[in-house]
């Protein structure tokens, strides 16, 4: 397996630690400070803190610090430390999902995700694949559909790259047999007719992608680079049910679900004890397919995560 330098997040990221993307809100009596953990959910923070204002949240400096992260935060805690969200933080409200999508150069011998399947599962080490850095979805993904269709997961061919634009390039350049990510990076060249979409990770069929699902290519995989509201590890119950009523107000709200179809996102709310068994189980599957990849030495047992649809 290629090896590239690992870029990735980590939660609770330097860049933050002045207030990256902090926004400060109150409902009711209980008072919140919303905030990214860094960059990569800057959108999603804002979104989230805009619509909290939306739905008649005020403002406050000295609020409970409400941070929103996600899925490559959660793998880069994995690979770096060991620790989880579950460990660090209190878990309230997963929020959004971001679909991801497997494309291959126009002109590949894979006509369909069926003949890339094949090729995969026969022949894992000479089936060139590219995304975003290891560990992080684009690799995650690729290691599910691996072991969904039976291949050996460990003898994937993966180079990561730190930007899009890069993998975009090679794939174009002839670097990769099949790459995946975001359908918005992939877009212009699919739009320009330079690469082809073979499926779609999630449950739905995307709009405007005239390609089926893993789980309708005989994947069972329901995958999404989500995001999600946490709060402090150290969070009292009473403050905790305060802010999931926050979550669940300002998730269920207009201007939340405006929001969401403008940034292309899924709107994914789960809350609570719910979202605590959900992340539990998320992690679970995180941890499988890191060893899988052998990215991570452990022995932890695993089980399979639910659909991306989850909790809508």
């Amino acid at each position: 397996m290629r090896r590239r330098r690992f870029l990735a997040w980590t939660l609770g990221a330097a860049a933050c630690a002045a207030g990256c993307g902090s926004e400060h809100v109150t409902g009711g009596t209980a008072r919140f400070s919303i905030r990214a953990d860094g960059s990569r959910w800057a959108r999603v923070g804002q979104a989230f803190a805009s619509a909290a204002h939306a739905s008649g949240v005020g403002t406050s400096p000295t609020g409970t610090k409400i941070t929103v992260t996600g899925l490559p935060a959660l793998a880069a805690s994995e690979l770096n430390n060991g620790q989880t969200l579950l460990d660090t933080a209190t878990p309230l409200s997963r929020l959004t999902g971001d679909v991801e999508v497997v494309v291959v150069p126009v002109n590949s011998l894979f006509k369909d995700f069926d003949d890339f399947g094949a090729h995969l599962r026969a022949e894992p080490s000479r089936t060139m694949l590219a995304g975003g850095p290891q560990g992080e979805p684009d690799h995650l993904l690729f290691g599910l559909i691996a072991k969904g269709l039976g291949a050996d997961t460990r003898q994937i061919d993966y180079t990561g790259y730190p930007s899009s634009d890069e993998a975009v390039s090679a794939l174009l350049g002839g670097k990769a047999a099949a790459a995946a990510g975001l359908p918005g990076d992939w877009r212009p060249a699919i739009d320009a007719g330079r690469v082809r979409a073979l499926a779609v990770s999630c449950a739905r069929r995307v709009p405007g992608l005239d390609v089926p699902t893993l789980l309708e290519s005989g994947v069972r995989v329901d995958f999404a680079d989500w995001a999600a509201a946490v709060g402090p590890e150290d969070m009292t119950e009473d403050g905790r049910e305060s802010a999931v009523r926050m979550c669940d107000e300002v998730t269920s709200s207009p201007s939340w679900r405006r929001a969401c179809r403008a940034a292309g996102w899924i709107s994914i709310p789960l809350s609570g004890d719910d979202f605590k068994v959900w992340l539990t189980s998320e992690v679970e599957r995180t941890q499988a397919v890191l060893r899988d990849l052998g990215l991570l030495a452990s022995s932890r047992a695993t089980t399979c995560w639910g659909s991306c649809g989850n909790g809508h």
